[in-house]
């Protein structure tokens, strides 16, 4: 069955495991039940996903001259600490600004690879989670804006990292952590206009990945290298399809590449 269309991350629900959607514009595909089936993925062409037009893709599914204009892409999204919008000062669009900064996030622990930390929107959890590979995580503030949540993580990166290593998320190279205890420990390192915010009463989700074979050492599939690739689809973790030959590829690191995937 042949699917065609833009890639932008993938949608998932939560369930055990989670379930794991392609969308495109006229069609969607389960990555679940695609699971031990082989996918011929062919690279046809760019489409930013902000002008639509074929041009480079150069960061965030976004071409060079849309990364640089558009308020998707703003500083902020990146270093939520640079937020503005609370102070009613533009980037480069106060509305949008003021609609994506100013509501509830969450500042989080979450562990793909060992444990870090990291920000949210509240309406993006447990989502942001599952994107990272997180087989655990627990909210540790609910603050009111984007900024109190990027000074939280500023504050509490000296005292945890902040970085996921991809390739030990992909090949299970893991260990489970009590996320209670670490949220405990890094009370007293939340800063003083966030203290109020901080959650003491919750408990860890566990998240299942519908993986069938991790690999051993991975490969990393590059479109612009590889514009076909064919293998056997034996897991997705995070954003990554994980195939029988050790091969991964990043879905989201993929965003704005138009495709045709074939499965059969």
């Amino acid at each position: 069955m042949l699917y065609e269309g833009v890639l932008q991350k993938m949608r998932t629900e939560m369930g055990s495991p989670i379930q794991y959607f392609l969308l495109f514009e006229h069609d969607f595909m389960n990555m679940n039940q695609a699971l031990n089936k082989s996918l011929k993925i062919e690279f046809i062409k760019f489409q930013c996903l902000n002008c639509g037009e074929n041009r480079p893709i150069y960061r965030q599914g976004f071409c060079k001259t849309c990364f640089y204009e558009t308020p998707a892409a703003g500083d902020w999204i990146m270093k939520p600490e640079l937020s503005t919008a609370h102070l009613g000062k533009e980037d480069r669009d106060l509305e949008y600004e003021k609609r994506v900064q100013l509501q509830p996030h969450i500042v989080y622990l979450a562990n793909s690879s060992s444990v870090k930390v990291g920000v949210t929107r509240k309406t993006q959890v447990p989502t942001r989670w599952i994107d990272q590979g997180a087989h655990e995580a627990i909210e540790i503030v609910e603050v009111p804006n984007r900024y109190l949540a990027g000074i939280t993580e500023v504050a509490l990166k000296d005292h945890v990292s902040d970085k996921t290593s991809w390739r030990k998320m992909l090949t299970n190279d893991i260990k489970d952590e009590d996320l209670v205890e670490w949220r405990n420990k890094l009370k007293n390192h939340v800063p003083n206009e966030a203290a109020d915010y901080f959650i003491d009463s919750n408990s860890e989700t566990n998240i299942e990945f519908p993986v069938l074979q991790y690999p051993e050492k991975v490969k990393s599939l590059n479109l612009n290298k590889n514009p076909t690739f064919e293998g056997v689809l034996k897991g997705v973790k995070g954003q990554y399809l994980i195939f029988e030959d050790q091969t991964v590829f990043n879905v989201r690191g993929s965003e704005g590449y138009y495709v045709g995937i074939d499965v059969n």
